[in-house]
């Protein structure tokens, strides 16, 4: 997160930008492998009026609307358009994020590729019958997707984060709290709207205040009496506007869980010296969901997501999936992430790959009975472990 007036700055930059840049044909990369077809006739964009080229972009991307989740702090470049009464829409599948905020003159896109990792890009709003991607650089990006974790080459870095804005969606001041599936519930969606039922587990969604403050900031003047369990956002603004009316609990947890695994993807492929145990354990715990947040409660999101995502899984002949749900003491039913089936994945350096890999062995056969995996039970270990074989044709057997 940067301050509106560097914002500002830099959007001027951006826009310049996208006038010249060139788009890169990427083999393993959608967006790119789309625009490709787009200058060759072979596929289109339709407008229209109300929401520019999104439909039309998300149908030909595979985004399901159903993922839709909606932030309403000003945390982007395109922080002037967005507000409590317009907040920014973030859409997603297992390769590709797109966002949109209304009357902005793009959507902003980000691709997750095999080889180069995350890029970044934009579509023009212009309703011109000419629609292209274009690459936006490292340097535009790292003013909020910088990871120090390389200082020497840029790394895309997903950004999900918790803050508390006020009644404008304003954010000076504060600094945004990292959400992840290991950050506890009640610290989670500062900013964001959250629709679904949860029971008495409390959470920052839905939340504005007079002036703006931290989610570890003193929480007794939230009201938090009309935030949670909230299933129609009407009220708040008008939903009417957007492809969907919800912004989805699941595909919330979901997303968070994702950016994750996605940054250290990113980052394994943007340092191919490194050591692989270096990111490679980090990679094994984080798709293993080591110290993830339990449920204390049930949760259900108030859109078709889980049925939408859970039907994309590939299924064992035992019909299971890593793509299934559990919602009630955790995400999914077998904690290991269903991104091991992504390009993404099987792009990252051939060596980091192997190490993740022998590492799953180790765990899942119960070689490796060390506290970090005590959260998988035998049955969890013998079910992903038979899963692995029999979906993920290089797994090792």
């Amino acid at each position: 997160m940067v301050d509106s007036s560097v914002m500002k700055s830099v959007r001027l930059i951006l826009t310049a930008l996208f006038l010249f840049l060139p788009v890169l044909a990427l083999s393993e990369d959608p967006v790119g492998d789309l625009g490709q077809r787009l200058k060759a006739g072979s596929a289109r964009l339709t407008y229209d009026a109300k929401q520019g080229y999104l439909s039309s972009l998300l149908k030909a991307l595979d985004i399901p609307v159903s993922s839709q989740t909606l932030v309403f702090s000003k945390t982007s470049l395109q922080s002037e358009g967005i507000t409590p009464a317009s907040p920014r829409a973030i859409y997603f599948n297992d390769d590709v994020y797109a966002a949109w905020v209304q009357g902005a003159s793009s959507i902003e896109i980000m691709s997750v590729d095999s080889v180069r990792g995350s890029v970044f890009y934009a579509l023009s709003q212009e309703n011109d019958g000419r629609p292209q991607f274009e690459v936006v650089t490292g340097h535009i990006c790292s003013a909020c997707h910088f990871s120090q974790e390389s200082p020497k080459k840029f790394v895309p870095k997903l950004v999900l984060s918790s803050v508390i804005p006020d009644e404008k969606g304003n954010v000076e001041g504060t600094f945004p709290f990292p959400t992840t599936d290991q950050t506890p519930l009640a610290e989670r969606w500062g900013g964001w709207y959250v629709t679904g039922t949860h029971g008495a587990q409390r959470h920052l969604g839905n939340v504005s205040l007079k002036t703006p403050m931290t989610v570890t900031g003193n929480l007794s003047r939230v009201d938090f009496s009309k935030s949670l369990n909230v299933i129609d956002l009407s009220s708040r603004f008008d939903t009417s506007r957007y492809p969907s009316a919800h912004s989805d609990i699941v595909a919330l947890m979901v997303l968070g869980h994702q950016v994750e695994v996605h940054n250290l993807f990113a980052l394994a492929s943007g340092m191919p010296d490194a050591d692989p145990r270096d990111v490679g354990e980090r990679l094994v715990q984080s798709m293993l969901f080591v110290d993830a947040a339990p449920l204390k409660e049930p949760v259900r999101g108030s859109s078709s997501f889980a049925a939408d995502f859970s039907g994309r899984g590939q299924r064992d002949a035992q019909g299971r999936s890593l793509r299934d749900f559990d919602l009630k003491t955790r995400l999914f039913r077998y904690p290991l992430s269903y991104l091991i089936y992504s390009k993404a994945f099987d792009g990252m350096p051939e060596k980091v790959k192997t190490y993740v890999y022998g590492r799953l062995v180790d765990v899942l056969s119960g070689k490796d009975k060390s506290r970090d995996f005590a959260h998988l039970s035998a049955p969890d270990r013998t079910a992903i472990l038979e899963i692995l074989r029999s979906t993920k044709s290089d797994f090792p057997r």
